[in-house]
């Protein structure tokens, strides 16, 4: 297993026509979630994932598991709830700028994942865990589960990425940067977006941001900077890598995970951190010219024409 990430995924519905959702009367049934998101880019690039979370044990929930399965995501270590429901959420869609989205995500089958949920065998079969911000923003036992998961990660030697992917719907800017920040000194990589590198280090500057990040567990920072690209830094290099410039932005949900995705990628593959940055921005690229969380993000030909399927 070359990665495992744990979060909630939920049944997403779009308006089919550009409206507000007052008057929006046909939609559109897929999926999205961070994690779920960044679970089947990886396995459309040819790595091996797995994703852990709870379902309600209702159609959304079938519906999820089935969807990310069938993307050659391993979900053997989903749980399916009887008495807590799949969560759903509602995104507007609009000819320009973000669009709105509304969850409906309270006693969701995900906010009950404990420590009890996190098998460690499979933990220890990884070598990289991926968690993000938003699945400690559930519940005070979704929190316990990821201090746990980072715990096992230590134990059993994974790398640990994290992106903060901070959610403040789910909770206020007072309760989340201790928290998020306590997470961030424990990993080895983060992926913070210039408006969250800020928020968790007071600082504005990229460079400043990343200097705060490494002075704890964390050896690599990747800051996310749009559609100008991303700033890197380790102890011992760092830079800029431009951005891929595109004529129109489609929908720019989901971009964030594919640049997560496509960074790992690089990682799994072994290639120096700059070029992996620039995976990364290609991987977010893709997403950024359809709508949908997951529906763009590319396969492994499309973005290499040199490679070929490893034989696992």
């Amino acid at each position: 297993m070359d990665v495992v990430t744990i979060g909630e995924s939920m049944v997403l519905f779009t308006p089919d026509s550009i409206s507000s959702l007052t008057f929006a009367s046909k939609f559109d049934k897929t999926i999205g979630g961070a994690e779920s998101n960044v679970a089947i880019a990886l396995a459309r690039l040819g790595h091996q994932v797995g994703w852990i979370s709870n379902l309600g044990h209702d159609d959304f929930g079938i519906y999820i598991r089935n969807m990310i399965r069938g993307e050659g995501v391993d979900t053997s270590q989903v749980k399916f709830l009887e008495d807590y429901p799949t969560a759903v959420f509602f995104k507007e869609r609009k000819m320009v700028g973000e669009p709105q989205v509304f969850y409906y995500r309270k006693n969701s089958a995900a906010s009950q994942m404990t420590p009890k949920d996190i098998d460690e065998s499979y933990i220890a079969k990884a070598k990289y865990l991926h968690i993000t911000g938003i699945t400690p923003a559930l519940s005070p036992t979704c929190l316990d589960t990821v201090m746990h998961s980072i715990k096992l990660a230590k134990k059993h030697g994974l790398t640990i990425i994290f992106d903060p992917n901070i959610r403040l719907k789910l909770w206020s800017k007072e309760e989340a940067t201790p928290v998020l920040r306590d997470i961030a000194n424990k990993c080895d990589i983060v992926l913070p977006g210039i408006d969250e590198g800020e928020l968790l280090t007071g600082k504005i500057e990229p460079e400043a941001m990343a200097r705060e990040f490494l002075q704890h567990d964390t050896s690599v920072v990747i800051v996310k900077l749009g559609k100008k690209g991303a700033y890197y830094a380790t102890v011992e290099e760092s830079g800029y890598v431009e951005g891929i410039q595109l004529e129109q932005v489609v929908d720019p949900i989901g971009a964030g995970d594919g640049f997560a995705a496509g960074f790992i990628s690089g990682l799994i593959s072994g290639i120096p951190i700059s070029e992996a940055v620039h995976r990364a921005n290609t991987v977010a690229s893709y997403a950024l010219t359809v709508p949908g969380d997951a529906e763009g993000y590319p396969y492994s030909h499309q973005i290499d024409p040199n490679y070929k399927e490893v034989q696992r």
